[in-house]
């Protein structure tokens, strides 16, 4: 479910151990993240009810995703250390990224910016929506 105030942090729905929320430099429309409530960079340092918590909200995420956007596929990943490109180093997050077809923004930049074809809050209304099962309005 979705927290009081989660418009503001683009939080999207919160379990007992983890949450998710949209990413606040998307590389698509509907880029969510998933992150554990302890904060830790260290992927070994999770225990097996938080790592099954993770997934299963990104699997409940990927369901609602393909009701809103349609992708014709998916990027997922963790960005573990700065050489990985890890933006918070003490609190790793799943990627969970959606893709289309001919999409060319992925990953790129141009001057430092990078073009999304919505706004946050647009996918925030519909993300949330879709994951209480009340996404007939898209």
């Amino acid at each position: 479910a979705a927290i009081s105030g989660g418009r503001e942090t683009l939080t999207v729905a919160v379990g007992e151990r983890v949450f998710a929320l949209l990413n606040r430099y998307p590389y698509t429309a509907g880029h969510v993240m998933v992150a554990p409530k302890a904060h830790t960079g260290d992927l070994t340092a999770l225990d097996r009810e938080t790592l099954a918590e993770l997934m299963e909200l990104g699997q409940k995420l990927v369901r609602a995703l393909d009701r809103v956007y349609h992708p014709h596929g998916y990027n997922l990943g963790f960005n573990l250390g700065e050489a990985a490109g890890a933006g918070i180093a003490d609190h790793l997050h799943l990627h969970i990224v959606p893709r289309f077809r001919g999409d060319t923004n992925f990953m790129t930049t141009n001057a430092a910016v990078r073009v999304v074809p919505e706004d946050l809050e647009v996918t925030w209304e519909k993300l949330t929506r879709a994951l209480e099962g009340n996404d007939a309005g898209r």
